[in-house]
């Protein structure tokens, strides 16, 4: 199956594109537009579809095409922001609800699982956090406590599953993995046949929020009373994009000379952290492990992130083989938790939107839909306050939020190699992109495989920042927001809606 990078995941493995039921856009008037058919959009096409709703989901590319496919499918309560800074910022009862309602995801998740006999690798897993030296035993402690009075079941522990040193740990139990794309395809079937459309290959490139919303595709128009996007950061420009700032984080899935693969969950205390686990696929079990992580754009060399992860993993693994090597895109929200609901700026409320999962988009895509759908369908739901788009906390997440704006205020005034003097367009190697200056403008050079060069705009069209060549996944990344193109400046992640300027170089 495709997916947004140059990089093979291990869950593309053998398994092809999801055929839909529709290639057109039907004509009429739906209930529910879903833009984004990744685990969140799927997750909550379905939930709507199954309580009454007529919801019609759009993907610009395929199923599973973005970060869906290029998770590491930790399916957990232990989050990326810690509890003890849950509680800090949010307060004791609001880190129990979190806490609620990411077990009501993973509950989720496991009814589905159960109610439509999916075959994907599905196992409950304890996940272990350890911490290697006297400073992060402090950080463990604080962040054990807080995760107990949250009410996550943890205990301490004198062994953890992985081959590493370390000098405390805890466990908390009731986590679990899975295998992300079967599970994905599997609702998607069950979609479809509650009577719901999916459209591949139609993407949103404007819309209109009056009494129904008119939504503009590269299909032709179509309109529905609402319109979700489920697109891990919503197109075009919004507030949400000046409070998630655009990471990403590299995978490695190896196979072991010893055959002595982990169970469950493992994670270490660095920043940016190391997390670990096994997988079984096609009857062949794969050790994967993840980290390395940066903001997008912002590393010259992303496939030295490669390097480093493979080697740290071969201190302490007895590794065979790299099987398979992929990175991802995440959002990190300002505040440390998502945005879900009511888009900001949406004039009659009709739209809505679910991001900054950070690196918990299995959790955080399940406790959208049903944030979402419990929204749309009159129920109130606990979460709704709490997830709201619209909150606004002056003090929780403000130096993240400065400090991500402040560096983002300097890409728009600066390229992004404007250290980098390139004095003539064969300085680059085949399979190399770079912004160059030539003849006083600057230009987004690539050169193929067959030393053909293809020249684009490095201007991105969400904002206006330039973009960076990523050579691991061979794509312009906006060191800004996120956006993404191919070599070739096509459109592969939002929030742009449309594809960097063609320059001739003839």
């Amino acid at each position: 199956m495709q997916r947004d990078g140059a990089t093979v995941s291990l869950w593309q493995y053998n398994i092809p594109d999801y055929e839909t039921k529709h290639t057109t856009l039907p004509a009429a008037l739906f209930d529910v537009i879903i833009a984004g058919g990744g685990i969140t959009g799927i997750t909550t096409a379905l939930l709507l579809q199954k309580s009454g709703k007529n919801c019609l989901l759009l993907e610009s590319n395929t199923l599973g095409f973005g970060t869906t496919g290029g998770t590491t499918a930790h399916l957990n309560t232990l989050l990326d922001t810690p509890y003890n800074t849950i509680a800090k910022d949010f307060g004791e009862k609001n880190a129990q609800l979190v806490a609620k309602a990411a077990q009501d995801a993973l509950n989720l998740i496991s009814n589905n699982i159960s109610t439509y006999n999916i075959k994907c690798e599905y196992q409950t897993q304890a996940a272990y956090l350890f911490s290697q030296n006297s400073q992060q035993d402090k950080e463990l402690d604080e962040m054990f406590r807080a995760t107990a009075h949250a009410g996550v079941q943890v205990s301490y522990v004198n062994e953890i599953p992985i081959p590493i040193s370390f000098t405390k740990a805890f466990k908390a139990e009731g986590q679990g993995k899975f295998h992300p794309i079967e599970y994905l395809f599997a609702l998607a079937k069950q979609f479809e046949e509650a009577g719901g459309t999916v459209l591949q290959h139609c993407r949103v490139t404007n819309w209109h929020d009056d009494e129904n919303v008119t939504v503009e595709t590269t299909l032709g128009k179509v309109e529905g009373r609402k319109l979700i996007f489920a697109t891990h950061i919503p197109p075009g420009v919004s507030v949400l994009h000046l409070r998630c700032a655009p990471y990403r984080s590299y995978a490695i899935a190896v196979e072991l000379n010893d055959e002595n693969y982990p169970d469950h969950l493992t994670y270490d205390l660095y920043n940016p952290y190391h997390y670990y686990r096994t997988q079984e696929v096609m009857g062949k079990k794969y050790f994967i492990a993840g980290g390395e992580d940066h903001k997008t754009g912002h590393v010259e060399n992303t496939e030295a992130c490669f390097l480093k992860l493979e080697a740290y993993v071969r201190k302490y693994f007895n590794v065979k083989e790299m099987a398979f090597k992929w990175s991802s895109q995440y959002y990190e929200p300002a505040d440390g938790l998502p945005y879900i609901g009511h888009m900001p700026g949406s004039q009659k409320g009709n739209i809505y939107a679910a991001t900054g999962f950070s690196g918990n988009g299995m959790t955080w895509s399940h406790v959208a839909a049903l944030v979402l759908c419990d929204m749309l369908t009159g129920v109130p739901s606990p979460y709704e306050e709490l997830f709201s788009p619209g909150r606004i906390k002056p003090v929780a997440g403000f130096t993240a939020f400065v400090k991500e704006n402040v560096d983002v205020a300097k890409e728009f005034v600066k390229g992004f190699f404007t250290r980098d003097k390139i004095e003539s367009l064969s300085d680059l190697a085949h399979g190399e992109g770079k912004v160059a200056n030539y003849e006083g403008e600057k230009i987004a050079l690539y050169k193929d495989e067959n030393g053909q060069l293809h020249a684009v705009s490095p201007v991105c069209r969400h904002l206006k920042c330039h973009v960076a060549w990523n050579i691991a996944e061979q794509s312009w990344d906006c060191p800004c927001h996120g956006a993404r193109y191919n070599y070739n400046g096509k459109v592969i992640t939002g929030p742009a809606s449309t594809n960097l300027e063609q320059i001739n170089i003839e």
